[in-house]
């Protein structure tokens, strides 16, 4: 940035010198005591903006917005469904099928994985095989498939074999980069699959420090601490703040903000947050149901736990337990109670 500092270049000429594809531009404005905080994501060929945000605060916070602004600005373009990534998404999309690699395999196999429902679960797992396939050192890919195994096992007939799927793979993704915080995250819970809960809660301390400011592993965090292992109250905190740093948050945050609540005993705000999940997750109608049941909403619980049987029939709340893994004291207590108000098998 410094070395443009002064320069009358425009954005091309500057993208072109940098071999990017989009610049981030912003401006400040002080009137008094507030200032304005403008970014703009421009496209470098066409000079278009792409995505805008403005930021007003008072001038005595100046550093605290500084960093704050930071953070929401990385969340927003780079997180797993932030706004590069539908960009990169849509130039796939107008290439030919036959001219895709392993990267663009990848973004499409992410795409389908945060729908969750069986079918996009099935093409995520097709898509982010061929990704592995073509770069086995794409370690990011292996971490997807991995965590749509984890899905698939909640109701497969085999469940052991997807699991056993999902372990290789994160144990790949980790070997290729010790270092990712979502893979970390993952590590714990197949630890807690595994027996070892005091391993579940060092994986998550670990990926906690390593990314204290990555929206995605903070939500992934915050649903491990409500149901795996640690203090779901800290779940709680953590889905907030992930919430906050990415104001464009995918569906699945909304789930983890509904299971947190849930196993705390906030009902109500569990019922509202899976009203903005994923509508056909099994685990969504799971909760729903369960929160609805223990408000005393009955006909809502009924309904909703019918619809999850027709749909999802090999699906079981005990299933649920064993593959997620739901290991956390609290949180069996919870589920195991919501399911028996709600007549859940």
């Amino acid at each position: 940035m410094l070395m443009f500092k002064g320069r009358r270049d425009d954005l091309r000429s500057i993208g072109r010198e940098l071999n990017a594809d989009y610049l981030l531009e912003g401006s400040l404005q002080a009137t008094g005591e507030q200032f304005r905080i403008s970014v703009q994501l421009v496209d470098v060929r066409s000079g278009a903006d792409l995505w805008a945000a403005r930021y007003d605060q008072s001038a005595d916070n100046l550093f605290a917005t500084q960093d704050m602004v930071t953070e929401n600005v990385v969340n927003v373009l780079v997180s797993c469904c932030g706004k590069l990534a539908h960009l990169g998404r849509d130039v796939i999309r107008r290439k030919p099928p036959a001219s895709l690699g392993a990267y663009d395999y990848y973004l499409l196999g992410v795409e389908q994985h945060n729908v969750f429902t069986r079918t996009s679960n099935v093409e995520a797992i097709r898509l982010l095989s061929r990704a592995v396939e073509l770069d086995p050192g794409l370690a990011r890919a292996w971490l997807t498939l991995g965590f749509s195994y984890a899905v698939e096992a909640w109701y497969a007939s085999n469940p052991s074999v997807s699991l056993e799927r999902w372990y290789s793979c994160m144990e790949q993704a980790l070997l290729l980069d010790p270092g990712d915080s979502m893979a970390r995250q993952g590590m714990a819970d197949i630890r807690a699959a595994r027996g070892d809960l005091g391993a579940a809660a060092e994986e998550l301390d670990r990926a906690l420090a390593a990314a204290p400011n990555d929206a995605d592993t903070l939500a992934m965090i915050a649903g491990s601490r409500a149901l795996v292992t640690g203090d779901p109250q800290q779940g709680c905190v953590l889905i907030q703040r992930a919430l906050r740093l990415n104001p464009l948050a995918p569906l699945w945050y909304f789930s983890m903000l509904g299971r947190t609540n849930f196993v705390v005993g906030r009902y109500r705000e569990s019922v509202v947050a899976f009203q903005q999940s994923p509508p056909d997750s099994p685990a969504t109608l799971l909760f729903q149901s369960m929160g609805h049941a223990m408000l005393d909403e009955v006909p809502q619980a009924a309904k909703i736990a019918a619809r999850l049987a027709s749909e999802f029939p090999g699906f079981t709340v005990e299933g649920f337990i064993r593959t997620y893994p739901v290991t956390n004291p609290p949180a069996l207590v919870a589920i195991r109670e919501g399911a028996r108000r709600a007549g859940l098998r």
